[in-house]
């Protein structure tokens, strides 16, 4: 198996990667509210101004990048995860970076008539619109409920397509976008939605309060995080305290578990000529690692 290799440290709880043409990553840094380039010689440069939370980010199909923003949380000493909303903490939102100097706009703060608590992920589809999770915040005696949600990158429309969910992280499309995934983090589950139409859902009478499908866990306490998908349809999910990157296939069956060099392995994308060069953020020690996976990823809609 392919050795992972660290390309840069230092980095405040990493996550989002995005693998640009040039063979750079772009991703984000939670802890510090930064959009960050990390160059292939593992130069790090922060773009724009730090603001919130920023945690996912994908390209659009203007080439701009969309990010998804927690707005904010907690950094306790010794804890590298946040720990409940930051004293400046308002909403979650949405917002449009450009890629070459960092500024944002904001697109979405709100959906059906409540706030963004703390948006997670995305993914974009061919048609153009992108599928987001919302986390929900974690307070020391309750918590918001996540939810998925489908939205435009030109902020005209955005609908909540599947709430409650515990806490949805991950997302992902199947390479036929028959189905979107969804990784859960505190339960540990990878939940399976049928896609009708982009951004409608068909409706199953699902025992799960979101209509969703459970087709992967993991025994023992582990948590799951974000995800992608490879050409073959299998889906990769970054597994927090194992210190692991699980293969499901699409049928909830566990094909492999590869070991990272980190308790807290948050994030994977796919890029390279072949797009068998994994990035994945390793937030427990601030780094990002690269390795040759062993099948190519899927290519997204609008990647370079």
């Amino acid at each position: 198996m392919s050795e992972v290799h660290i390309v840069a440290r230092g980095l405040g709880f990493p996550e989002g990667p995005v693998a640009m043409a040039d063979g750079s990553v772009v991703l984000t840094e939670i802890n510090g509210g930064w959009v960050t380039r990390v160059a292939t010689d593992g130069t790090v440069t922060r773009l724009g101004k730090a603001a919130g939370g920023p945690n996912g980010l994908a390209r659009a199909p203007d080439g701009s990048l969309i990010l998804c923003n927690n707005g904010g949380s907690r950094y306790l000493p010794g804890n590298f995860m946040g720990q409940g909303p930051s004293d400046d903490y308002e909403y979650g939102s949405v917002e449009r970076v450009d890629p070459e100097n960092g500024a944002r706009r904001l697109l979405y703060k709100e959906a059906n008539g409540h706030k963004l608590s703390a948006p997670n992920d995305l993914v974009f589809d061919r048609h153009g619109g992108f599928y987001f999770t919302d986390l929900g915040k974690r307070y020391h005696t309750s918590r918001d409920h996540g939810g998925l949600y489908y939205a435009l990158p030109d902020g005209s429309s955005i609908r909540e397509i599947a709430y409650p969910i515990l806490s949805a992280n991950g997302v992902g499309l199947s390479p036929d976008e028959t189905i979107v995934y969804v990784a859960d983090t505190e339960s540990a589950r990878l939940w399976a939605f049928e896609i009708e139409a982009p951004g409608v859902l068909r409706k199953e009478p699902f025992p799960s309060p979101h209509g969703g499908r459970c087709i992967g866990s993991l025994p023992g306490f582990c948590r799951f995080d974000s995800l992608a998908v490879t050409a073959s349809g299998n889906i990769c999910v970054a597994t927090l305290v194992t210190g692991q990157i699980t293969v499901f296939a699409p049928d909830g069956r566990v094909l492999d578990q590869m070991a990272m060099p980190d308790t807290h392995p948050t994030n994977i994308c796919f890029g390279g000529s072949d797009m068998r060069t994994a990035t994945i953020t390793l937030s427990g020690e601030g780094a990002v690692g690269q390795m040759r996976w062993p099948e190519p990823g899927l290519k997204l809609n609008f990647q370079q």
